[in-house]
């Protein structure tokens, strides 16, 4: 094969981020969380014994001298446009914030490549995952949401909401890997594309678990950080601190976009 048809093979398997949404601690756009990256500013929260306490962290836990009372918070995870999305306040209400946050990122990714999903010529993709939903289980309190099992149906299945409520017609699909989620994801949307099964593909993931102010325990061996700190590719780094946050991005066929 020679240069010309190699470079034409290749171009045919490569994929264009068309679009993207992020929203993460002390950033709700593409534009802050590229400055925080820049600033070096670490986003992580360290609470009050009063602020877990509210969490529900028992006594006992607060005062284990391994628990660390510190996280990454997303701010403004209960302000959702429910009239909006077509959402009754009750819909709304018992909705995971996973699926609140994800939505809406998917909209403003859609917006940010320039896409009209009711006028886009051809199909689009969802290839999405979440954490498991701590949410359900705080809405489950009321006896009546308790009893109702479409409730817990309807905080499970992501993507397919996102596809109903934005008339995304192409491949709907959950993944759960783990923290390995919106790599898969993403690997798994560009097999659509190049597989013809779609046009364009919203890929990524999010993790929202409430409450947000509840810290974590920290075991020698363990993944978690003994002091709240992250210290990537550092010489002194002694573990992660669980975060929430969220991100899509707009896949196409770097042929059609």
């Amino acid at each position: 094969m020679d240069m010309d048809h190699m470079i034409e093979a290749s171009i045919e398997s490569d994929i264009a981020i068309t679009g993207m949404s992020f929203r993460f601690p002390g950033s709700s756009d593409i534009n802050s969380m590229w400055q925080n990256l820049r600033n070096g500013i670490e986003n992580v929260s360290f609470f009050s014994d009063q602020e877990v306490l509210e969490s529900g962290v028992p006594d006992k836990l607060l005062n284990n001298p391994n628990y660390v009372k510190a996280g990454a918070i997303l701010s403004d995870i209960e302000m959702y446009d429910a009239v909006f999305f077509g959402d009754s306040p009750r819909d709304a209400e018992i909705m995971d914030p996973q699926h609140r946050v994800l939505l809406e990122c998917t909209y403003e990714a859609l917006e940010n490549a320039g896409y009209d999903s009711d006028r886009f010529d051809g199909s689009i993709g969802v290839f999405i995952g979440a954490s498991d939903s701590t949410y359900k289980y705080i809405v489950c309190q009321d006896p009546e949401i308790a009893s109702n099992p479409e409730v817990l149906l309807r905080n499970d299945l992501l993507s397919t909401r996102i596809s109903y409520k934005l008339n995304l017609t192409g491949p709907s699909i959950n993944i759960q890997t783990a923290c390995s989620t919106s790599l898969v994801a993403i690997h798994l949307a560009c097999q659509s594309l190049l597989n013809g099964e779609c046009d364009a593909a919203v890929t990524g993931g999010v993790s929202i678990s409430p409450p947000q102010k509840s810290g974590y325990l920290y075991h020698t061996g363990g993944i978690l950080s003994p002091d709240g700190h992250c210290r990537a590719f550092d010489a002194k780094a002694k573990g992660t601190v669980a975060g929430n946050g969220a991100g899509i991005i707009i896949l196409r066929r770097l042929t059609e976009a």
